[in-house]
């Protein structure tokens, strides 16, 4: 299965799945069954099996972590690796219900149903890991390993007939913003920000520079957004060029002494930050690459034309889902805010490899007008000549998608993205893509159960209503 890299090497399945024919293959020891304890029941003895949490781990196919995330390890030596069933219902449970790293750690702790979830046979009083663990586990298996979490939703939801097997031929694409977890950005944030970035550095290499103006610069800061509300636009202009001269000095001084300073981790991050507060001195107000933040300089302008939200600062992501179910089947970041016709064919890709089925239709709003996508027939809203009833139906379809990347965004994380860089906002989009998915299928499994449920109930009643009808009658009889 072909996949979309963002970290890490790629080595066969066969050498995955034997750890003797790779140096890559991961140290893992397989979990031994445990024996019964007269004193700890099990979970299985303390849970409803009708949960629906039950009854979709019984759905997913855990062994697949197993042997697809062996090979995004660098050595077979040292400490067996934690359970990748745990990490992978972790991961599944924070997205699925919303939750941060400390708090799905946090909760596991209290849920019995969670620990089932993740394959523990007894009820657990200690963490299983540290909250840390999940930021490592999601560098080290890169956006391959998310992937294969997605792969097992779309498998679930067929397996418990959320979705039919079909349902990825006929899919609705649309993009949104999926802003970064920043502050908003504003010339005089930015400019005390790197004045502050670079004193910090000076002091940390033992420089001594002219002056740090740092009595002067934050005063100067706190006036810019008042003359900005009083239209005192010729004094916010003033006072930020001064603050720019205030960053610049300080930014020349520093680079002055950088042959004092010796060639070792420190010097490189000096003149990394050296140069990313240079770009942002230089930079010019409609430029290209142009920075909304120091600490995450790959953020994106980009504007939707919402009424509500002019501007959105993040990263372009692309959703496809199910045109009947709106289930998601595929999700990528796009950093650089292309034009959307340029991510359909990209976005269908995913869907196939996904899926292993290529959609024969993808329904799209008048934004991908111009695309490039030959091998599917796709329909663009507003287009009527040519088209039959059926599928002038399809494309009246095609706002539902607007209501699922709400929840998405309402009910998932996918509103904010935590993670940093543009790795991040590949994993946390397709982790975003998982959570969605395993809510789709909860819902169906609670509306299934709850089927159940009142037709047993009906069939007694009506049981119990034929019994009383037959006990009128005989007694109609004897009497």
């Amino acid at each position: 299965m072909a996949v979309f890299l963002a970290i890490g090497c790629r080595v066969s399945y066969d050498s995955a799945r034997n750890p003797a024919n790779s140096v890559l293959a991961m140290k893992h020891r397989p979990r031994p069954e445990e024996q019964d304890d007269l004193l700890r029941p099990r979970l299985v003895d303390m849970i409803d099996p009708r949960h629906e949490l039950v009854k979709l781990s019984a759905l997913i196919d855990w062994e697949v972590f197993e042997r697809e995330w062996s090979g995004f390890f660098p050595s077979g030596k040292g400490r067996p690796a934690t359970e990748p069933r745990l990490v992978a219902g972790l991961l599944y449970l924070q997205h699925a219900y919303r939750l941060s790293d400390e708090a799905v750690v946090a909760r596991w702790v209290e849920n019995p149903y969670y620990q089932h979830f993740t394959g523990e046979t007894f009820f657990q009083h200690r963490p299983p890991i540290d909250p840390s663990s999940l930021t490592r586990w999601r560098g080290r298996i890169g956006e391959e390993g998310v992937e294969w979490l997605l792969t097992q939703t779309i498998r679930a939801g067929q397996e418990s007939g959320t979705i039919n097997e079909a349902s990825a031929r006929r899919v609705a694409v649309d993009t949104t913003v999926m802003e970064k977890n920043i502050a908003h950005p504003t010339d005089a944030r930015l400019y005390e920000r790197a004045r502050e970035q670079l004193v910090a550095l000076a002091q940390e290499a033992g420089v001594e520079l002219r002056q740090s103006y740092a009595r002067l610069a934050p005063r100067l800061a706190l006036k810019v957004g008042p003359f900005a509300h009083a239209n005192q636009f010729k004094r916010m202009r003033k006072a930020l060029k001064r603050l720019k001269g205030y960053t610049g000095r300080v930014m020349r001084d520093l680079r002055r002494h950088l042959q004092d300073i010796p060639e070792d981790d420190l010097r490189g991050r000096i003149i990394a930050k050296l140069a990313l507060v240079s770009q942002l001195l230089h930079q010019q107000p409609k430029g290209a690459d142009k920075i909304y933040a120091l600490h995450e300089p790959g953020v994106d302008c980009i504007s939707k034309g919402k009424a509500r939200v002019r501007y959105e600062f993040g990263c372009k992501v692309s959703v496809a889902t199910t045109l009947d179910e709106g289930f998601v089947v595929g999700m990528r970041s796009f950093p650089g805010n292309p034009y959307d016709g340029h991510t359909l064919r990209p976005a269908l890709e995913q869907v196939e490899i996904l899926t292993d089925q290529r959609p024969d239709l993808a329904v799209v709003d008048r934004g991908y007008r111009g695309h490039d996508e030959d091998r599917t027939r796709v329909l663009i809203s507003g287009t009527r000549r040519g088209l039959t009833p059926k599928l002038i139906a399809d494309l009246r379809r095609r706002s539902a998608i607007e209501a699922e990347i709400g929840h998405m965004k309402t009910d998932g994380r996918l509103s904010r993205c935590p993670l940093k860089g543009t790795v991040g906002d590949a994993l946390f989009a397709v982790l975003c893509a998982c959570g969605h998915n395993i809510r789709k299928i909860l819902a169906h499994l609670r509306t299934w159960l709850a089927w159940i449920v009142t037709a047993l109930w009906a069939a007694e009643t009506d049981l119990q209503r034929r019994h009383h009808t037959i006990v009128a009658a005989r007694a109609l009889c004897s009497g």
